[in-house]
């Protein structure tokens, strides 16, 4: 008798087979995290939401963080932060700040639901927290961006544009004003915060 012999194609379908349960998987576990949030979703509601056992959560991802890095590469390709370079582009600091935070409120509104869920949890989770680090990069980013052709007190200026960025911030200016008009007020308070 022979050994048995594992044609090509049956391993290159076997692959196809694990990739599609591995983005079932992450993408069930990230409209979890959307609806219920990351420290309020169990492997039993991934499971069944995917239409996998638990033991296939498990293999697939058989540490928090694993889980937790899929979910956060999935969301980010389809839900990208703006686009910073075309803000750097805009010569005057007021006009380059207002494009800026109303192109970022405006993605706020778009995914909230996940943001809080996601802000709420990361101080329970340290896995999660520690995915999620790559935002303040962004933000690192964006704020020199936005600093650039200010004149005045830097340091205070940052200061103001940390806090006109904040996810908590808009949350709060957009349960009063609306997405432009919250836009307009905290570049104001940017612009006044160097003088």
């Amino acid at each position: 008798m022979s050994p048995k012999v594992t044609r090509p194609y049956e391993k290159r379908r076997r692959a196809e087979s694990e990739l599609e349960t591995r983005r079932r998987i992450t993408e069930a576990t990230v409209e979890l995290h959307r609806t219920v949030g990351p420290a309020r979703t169990t492997v039993s509601a991934i499971a069944q939401l995917a239409g996998v056992q638990r033991a296939t959560v498990y293999r697939h991802f058989p540490e928090d963080a694993d889980l937790f890095a899929a979910c956060s590469a999935h969301w980010v390709g389809a839900h990208p932060y703006p686009a910073p370079d075309a803000w750097a582009a805009l010569r005057e600091p007021k006009q380059r700040t207002h494009t800026a935070l109303g192109e970022l409120y405006a993605y706020y509104r778009t995914v909230e639901p996940m943001l809080a869920n996601v802000r709420r949890d990361a101080q329970l989770l340290p896995e999660l927290a520690r995915v999620t680090a790559g935002a303040h990069a962004y933000f690192e980013t964006v704020g020199e961006i936005l600093v650039a052709g200010w004149a005045g007190d830097a340091t205070r200026r940052r200061a103001a544009l940390a806090v006109a960025m904040d996810f908590a911030t808009w949350q709060t200016l957009s349960r009063r004003v609306s997405d432009s008009d919250a836009a307009a007020l905290m570049t104001r308070m940017v612009a006044c915060a160097g003088c």
